[in-house]
């Protein structure tokens, strides 16, 4: 079997994180007998240096010939970099935007996952951090408030700001629908997260999910007001599984998951359509500011190839090899400069990557 694979590398610490993915991807596609084809795409900084626009057309049609797109970080120094004198449409961030409506993007992905090692580093209470937690935010990503009509307008002297917050129920079920698949891949509970108490667009989202919940008798399903889930994150978020919300309330929500894992450089994220196709990458940014030294962290990206093996490839095994390697490497205690705790092994980024690629490979 053999899958075609675009790789992102993107700007910054982008080609640093990917070649440690792609390392480890060789050696589980190796172990399992599957072979992965790689074709290089610019997106970003690195195209804007290019072609002048941060997403060509070529590399959408590159894309889309992918049946999975593994992608670095994008982007530079705002204050500094020449790319941010640009206007916002043509700057390396639009291209990540223009990106995920090309390809239909409309579900976000954003695990949240505490490792018993890591636990120091958790901000939260110790008996709390002690109990661990698995979570994965399934976030809408293209309607809601940032998608809906906005406009400033001036009326009888007072400037006026409107922003529109709009979903269909088509928009919410395939977001529901992939909810509900990917907790039949976990541990079968599902948390819609609204303000229904308040919002329209909120009891729409109920009555829609509550019929897909229907078709998936085996598992559990709840809905939380998002203002009590800000608050259950740092109390209790072992309760957690899937965490199904909308656009905006996911943005500011998985934010907060990151936090509570005590470092962003762990965490992979997702965004899929409505086939197997998806763009995975690290939930952190390019950090210009440290590319080039070898001491970035490359799990999250590492841990968006499993995400990419598992929801994309239906590699299930392989993507449990590559999980499995991280947390041996962790327990062995190796780390990288941004998890390094008192008694541990600091590595650089490519001596990561070979750790983790030697535990999958075996």
């Amino acid at each position: 079997m053999e899958y075609k694979i675009g790789v992102i590398r993107g700007d910054g610490i982008g080609p640093e994180i990917v070649n440690e993915a792609v390392k480890v991807l060789d050696a589980v596609s190796s172990k399992f007998g599957f072979d992965l084809k790689y074709t290089d795409i610019d997106m970003g900084g690195c195209s804007i240096d290019k072609y002048g626009v941060p997403l060509t057309e070529e590399a959408v049609e590159a894309a889309k010939a992918s049946d999975a797109v593994l992608m670095g970080s994008i982007g530079g120094d705002a204050k500094t970099s020449p790319w941010y004198k640009l206007e916002p449409s043509k700057r390396p961030e639009a291209g990540l935007l223009a990106i995920r409506k090309k390809l239909n993007l409309f579900a976000n992905l954003r695990p949240s996952v505490l490792y018993p090692e890591l636990k120091k580093a958790c901000p939260l209470a110790e008996e709390t951090a002690d109990r661990g937690f698995d979570m994965i935010i399934v976030r809408e990503l293209t309607g809601g408030l940032y998608f809906g009509e906005r406009y400033t307008k001036t009326s009888k002297g007072l400037e006026t700001a409107v922003d529109t917050l709009s979903y269909n129920e088509f928009e919410i079920r395939r977001a529901a629908i992939k909810a509900f698949e990917i907790a039949m891949k976990r541990d079968k509970k599902v948390t819609l997260v609204d303000k229904a108490n308040v919002l329209d667009s909120s009891r729409l989202w109920r009555r829609i999910t509550e019929k897909v919940a229907a078709g998936y008798p085996d598992v559990k399903y709840e809905t939380m007001l998002v203002d009590n889930c800000a608050m259950q994150i740092v109390r209790d978020p072992a309760q957690f599984d899937v965490v199904l919300t909308e656009n905006m309330f996911g943005d500011i929500l998985s934010d907060e998951a990151a936090m509570i894992t005590g470092s962003i450089g762990m965490l992979p994220s997702a965004s899929l359509n409505d086939t197997k196709f998806g763009l995975y990458e690290p939930s952190g940014g390019s950090a210009p500011d440290i590319a080039g030294q070898n001491i970035a962290n490359p799990i999250a990206t590492i841990l968006s190839s499993g995400m990419m093996l598992r929801y994309s490839l239906d590699q299930d095994k392989a993507a449990d090899a590559i999980n499995e390697a991280v947390k041996q490497v962790l327990k062995e205690g190796f780390r990288t400069g941004d998890i390094m705790s008192e008694g541990c092994s600091r590595v650089n980024t490519d001596e990561m990557g070979d750790l983790i690629a030697d535990r999958a490979g075996k």
